[in-house]
């Protein structure tokens, strides 16, 4: 079993990046085809080397997702039907849970309904994302707007 096929399993064959499936039939060069995707720029591992910080793992991407991220930090965009302001980064939140534990605000909404609607959407994502990382959500009205948070 190749290095693809483990991490594509534990993957669940889903691009970490789009959360879209990945076929691990596509050829290797076609945009929908799978690549490993290291997570972090090299410059952060040598950092965190140093500092005896643990490295994340390998994660399964589309090699257009991958390459369009370049050697950049990658961003887990948040999806355009969800109405959510001030929209928290979501790779270092789920890092700073990872590490840290407690409670990290995610968004404002306008709505309970909206307000549900993205606490669940993040709940889903995370599962995928971080798979041993078990959050939950809090919603809180504030302001007249909804706060969603993530605890651990």
């Amino acid at each position: 079993m190749s290095q693809l096929d483990e991490i594509g399993d534990a993957d669940g064959w889903r691009c970490w990046l789009c959360d879209e499936p990945v076929d691990p039939d596509m050829p290797s060069n076609d945009p929908r085809g799978a690549s490993v995707d290291t997570r972090i720029t090299k410059a952060r591992v040598k950092k965190m080397k140093k500092d005896k910080t643990p490295i994340p793992p390998e994660r399964l991407a589309h090699k257009g997702c991958n390459t369009g991220k370049g050697a950049v930090d990658p961003v887990i965009v948040w999806p355009d039907h969800l109405i959510v302001v001030d929209p928290a980064p979501i790779i270092a939140t789920a890092e700073r849970l990872e590490r840290k534990g407690g409670r990290e605000a995610m968004a404002r909404c306008p709505t309970d309904g909206d307000a549900q609607a993205a606490a669940q959407w993040l709940i889903d994502r995370l599962s995928r994302l971080c798979p041993g990382l078990s959050v939950k959500s809090k919603i809180d009205r504030s302001g007249g707007q909804f706060l969603v948070s993530l605890y651990v």
